[in-house]
């Protein structure tokens, strides 16, 4: 027998307590969606006001170090500097490791909640929505996110469904994050020292999230993720064929204008790197977090896997002292990450609200 929401809480129990998710409310065959998942219209996606992405070329990392490195190296910035994202191909993850790694998302979400639910604490964490507690509207979707700290424990703690092929995955994009991460810092005229410091305090943590956006009655009525910037330095986002991503514009492009939203097509092969808020702030508002936000479908369930780079909690961030002298004025003060992500964490999802925390 089918469970009834009679009120809000026995929902809110039913999702987020009892481990059923989203998904538990997908599977019973609802016909309209309940009322806590109906978003207020200005925060509803309408696709067909959205700019199709593909008007932006994906960069072709195969092309750096040879010839048309700097044509190369200009895309990659002029990207992070009026949109906040890119997509890259032949970046040199084989595409048999991406299928392995979106059916390992369908198979750990396929589970019954109970084998789910016991990842309800670091270093994995199973849930659903993004701050069900404080959020007025919630979001249609499930996670499991799992924080990297050494391939032993990972192949401890993370899921057998998936934690073989997300460490090969992890291992596969470290190199092209690093590299993208060098290029962007070299443009500000940082030199990065012989000790890494400045690359290892950007990207010292890792974390692997898997999202999934079950079948949804009423996607016109509902978000998969809501509006908002990823906290950390870099994101590699690996999408599925179905779509649903759609990334605002920070600045003028091209013909397209400061402020549209565009839908970013799902390319075969390639993957969907984001700015983060620490990127954001240590060039000091030279590169633009992307501001993004999820659709969810009436034909088939979606997953996505973004993989987020950080600082470690510890590290102080703020403007890097060789693009202030050259700015002569500081857009953001110097905060400890952990207070960033208190903050980021401790509210629901806001467009790029999160970054006031950081500004004088």
């Amino acid at each position: 027998m089918a469970p009834s929401f009679n009120n809000g809480n026995s929902l809110f129990d039913f999702v987020v307590r009892d481990g059923n998710g989203v998904k538990g409310l997908a599977d019973l065959g609802l016909s309209a969606v309940p009322d806590r998942y109906i978003q207020p219209p200005e925060e509803r996606i309408e696709k067909q006001k959205a700019i199709s992405g593909h008007i932006v070329a994906p960069i072709d990392l195969s092309k750096l170090d040879g010839p048309s490195h700097e044509q190369v190296v200009e895309q990659i910035a002029g990207a992070a500097e009026a949109l906040g994202f890119f997509q890259v191909v032949n970046h040199g993850v084989p595409v048999e490791l991406l299928e392995s790694l979106k059916d390992a998302a369908h198979n750990f979400f396929a589970q019954t909640p109970e084998k789910k639910a016991i990842y309800r604490s670091p270093p994995v964490k199973y849930g659903t929505s993004f701050a069900p507690e404080k959020e007025k509207a919630l979001e249609w979707k499930d996670y499991i996110s799992m924080a990297y700290t050494s391939d032993a424990d990972a192949l401890q703690y993370w899921p057998m469904e998936c934690k073989e092929v997300a460490v090969e995955y992890l291992k596969a994009i470290t190199k092209m994050v690093r590299k993208v991460v060098e290029i962007l810092i070299g443009k500000l005229g940082v030199t990065l020292d012989l000790d890494d410091s400045i690359m290892n305090g950007l990207v010292a943590r890792k974390m692997v999230n898997m999202n999934f956006y079950p079948t949804c009655p009423n996607p016109e009525l509902t978000v998969g993720v809501g509006r908002h910037s990823d906290m950390g330095t870099l994101t590699v986002l690996l999408q599925d064929g179905i779509g649903g991503l759609y990334v605002k514009l920070e600045e003028d492009f091209d013909a397209l204008k400061k402020g549209e939203w565009m839908e970013i097509p799902p390319i075969p092969g390639a993957l969907v790197i984001n700015v983060g808020d620490v990127l954001q702030i240590v060039s000091n508002g030279r590169y633009k977090s992307a501001e993004h936000r999820v659709r969810t479908s009436s034909n088939e369930s979606r997953v996505s896997i973004p993989v987020f780079t950080a600082p470690k909690p510890s590290e102080k961030i703020g403007p890097l002292p060789q693009v202030l002298e050259t700015d002569g004025v500081a857009r953001y003060r110097q905060v400890v990450f952990q207070e960033y992500m208190n903050n980021f964490f401790g509210n629901p999802h806001q467009g790029k609200k999160s970054l006031d925390f950081a500004k004088p």
